[in-house]
């Protein structure tokens, strides 16, 4: 079992006033693929480098400005190096919490389910891995 108190998610502000926290996220380019564009997003918005994982769903959703909807891929980053600048440092800040405090900071239903869904993930991969050194 996952002690939900031990993962780290990282959370960012919204460019937004008073809009909460979110996970860094974003439009991808033609000339790109998903995964290009979730590392690229994350270095953009929140000044961290890593290894993109396993795609952990997608979400359809609507805007709440418009009747315009969105289709979003969430995808785990096991975070490498996380930079002293990036392009939105001067507009966002970036905050280490528990899966506690992300589930209250986030206030977008389908960001709540993608963390879920990582949760459920690194439990399911912690008790494969238990299994493996018990038969050891």
């Amino acid at each position: 079992m996952v002690d939900e108190e031990e993962i780290e998610v990282l959370v960012i502000t919204s460019q937004r006033k008073g809009k909460g926290m979110l996970f860094p996220k974003g439009g991808w380019e033609k000339d790109e693929s998903i995964e290009d564009a979730a590392l690229r997003e994350t270095v953009e918005e929140a000044g961290v480098v890593g290894d993109v994982e396993h795609k952990l769903g997608k979400w359809n959703f609507k805007s709440k400005n418009d009747d315009t909807c969105y289709e979003g891929h969430m995808f785990p980053l096991l975070v490498k190096e996380q930079l002293e600048f990036w392009p939105e440092k001067d507009v966002r800040q970036r905050l280490w919490v528990s899966v506690r405090e992300a589930r209250k900071m986030c206030q977008y239903w389908w960001m709540k389910e993608a963390l879920e869904l990582l949760v459920n993930r690194l439990t399911a991969q912690a008790n494969v891995d238990q299994g493996r050194k018990s038969n050891l």
